[in-house]
């Protein structure tokens, strides 16, 4: 029994020896291998290895930041009080308004500032971390959202824009640069002299005040600009930061935090495009006051080539408008002025009714007077539409015999007294030209040359100085 158990044993021990043996072989030959066919790649290999530390670079973070120890599902300070978030805004730009779409689109870079002790880690030189965001769905961040948005988007070009850095005291920045359209109540009721107050709204979507406090960091100097941002149809008058609190039914109160800025718009663009216009129309239209009540083509297309002009201008600016229900200052400049024009044809449309009537007052009454019919003075409306007085004529024609035969006398004797006839043909046409002008102005025209283009002054002065 006792010689078994010794057998056993050394033959355990012969077995360890040749496996060490075979193991001692195997290590030889590698080296062998490695002196002698790729020594440098050996060592360049082994170099590499050593330099090579990527692998271990999150452990070192992981274990400074303490990610692996703590649950941040949760917000820091879980059960106590709520979580402090100071808020800073940067504006980068405000790229668009749009008033059919009653809102605005801007660039900004928003920052976030709170302490979460699970993030501290120790440090000699009291330096901070920074870190870009593929660290930041591992650790808590406030949720903020923006209330009334329509549109919105995280700049990821060339990479996500994202920027955190951790103090050694668990102080924590977020930023991140961010391009929002939101929604802005717009009031037209004075448009285009109008000023509209927009704001954009900051709220946490998850954290009531219970759980998370926003407030701005700096109070109103928490909301700065790049430079001078200057857009094509307004003027920013102010920037300013508020905040409040948002009630909503079955979730409880939240805090809001308010960026908020004046617009006013500039008014020479709209000048230029709509004001000068129907202003010239309108003073086109009483040019017709001016022409011969007879000539009814000239006045006619007149008035129908300015009444189809503000209406062109009307609705030009109808298109680039939202269907609002209510008047704008602009719909009752252009409206006013189309009834200036439209009055203009009218006025004309009673001149030539009255004329009318007057002269077919006259003819009865020279019927009565000859008792012949005047066949000539029915044939005295011409082809191009103009009638033509038979008094008028006969003056013209007199007027016409009398400077013929006063000319032929003066040629024929030749007398010293040609100066003086000369004068008086001149005075004479002088008169008769008047005095035909006169007769053939009726009694409207006359008061219209007067009267409308004080009303219009009038009207302007009453509506620059109510909307300006």
């Amino acid at each position: 029994m006792v010689l078994a158990s010794q057998l056993i044993f050394f033959t355990c021990i012969w077995i360890t020896l040749i496996s060490n043996a075979f193991a001692a072989s195997h290590t030889k030959k590698t080296s062998h291998r490695c002196s002698t066919s790729g020594k440098h790649t050996c060592k360049q290999e082994a170099r590499m290895r050593k330099d090579d530390s990527t692998k271990v670079r999150p452990l070192i973070y992981k274990q400074l930041l303490h990610i692996e120890d703590h649950d941040f599902a949760i917000r820091p300070g879980f059960g106590g009080s709520p979580v402090p978030v100071g808020i800073d805004v940067q504006v980068e730009s405000i790229d668009s308004i749009s008033e059919v779409n009653m809102d605005f689109t801007m660039t900004f870079y928003l920052r976030h500032y709170w302490k979460d002790e699970r993030l501290s880690f120790p440090s000699k030189t009291n330096k901070s971390m920074t870190f870009d965001h593929r660290l930041i769905k591992k650790i808590w961040v406030p949720d903020i959202f923006f209330v009334h948005s329509k549109r919105s988007f995280i700049h990821d070009t060339t990479v996500e824009n994202f920027m955190l850095r951790v103090d050694p005291d668990g102080n924590v920045l977020f930023s991140v640069r961010i391009t929002v359209s939101a929604m802005c109540l717009m009031d037209f009721s004075r448009f285009p002299l109008d000023t509209q107050n927009c704001s954009l709204e900051l709220e946490s979507y998850a954290y009531s005040e219970e759980d998370l406090m926003l407030y701005w960091r700096y109070g109103n100097k928490s909301l700065n600009t790049e430079g001078h941002i200057s857009l094509s149809q307004f003027f920013i008058e102010e920037f300013s930061a508020s905040s409040g609190l948002a009630f909503y039914s079955s979730t409880g109160w939240y805090y809001r935090l308010f960026i908020n800025f004046v617009l006013r718009r500039h008014i020479f663009f709209f000048v230029l495009k709509t004001y000068f216009p129907a202003m010239l129309m309108v003073m086109l239209s009483w040019v017709s006051f001016w022409i011969d009540r007879r000539a009814v083509p000239a006045r006619v297309s007149l008035g129908i080539t300015t009444v189809l002009t503000m209406s062109t201008i009307i609705t030009g600016v109808s298109a680039s408008m939202p269907q609002v229900s209510y008047i704008k200052a602009v719909d009752v400049y252009l409206w006013v002025s189309s009834l200036f024009v439209f009055l203009s044809v009218i006025e004309y449309a009673a001149v030539n009714y009255l004329t009318t009537l007057e002269e077919q007052k006259q003819f009865k009454n020279r019927r009565k007077i000859s008792g012949i019919y005047n066949i000539d003075a029915v044939e005295a409306m011409a082809f191009d539409g103009c009638y033509h007085d038979s008094e008028t004529d006969m003056d013209q024609t007199s007027f016409s015999l009398h400077s013929e035969e006063g000319s032929l006398r003066g040629q024929s004797t030749g007398s010293p007294s040609t100066d003086s006839s000369r004068r008086k043909r001149r005075k004479s046409l002088g008169g008769n030209i008047g005095r035909i002008i006169l007769d053939n102005n009726h009694a409207i025209d006359t008061y219209s040359r007067i009267l409308f283009p004080i009303v219009y002054i009038i009207f302007n002065l009453i509506y620059w100085g109510i909307y300006v």
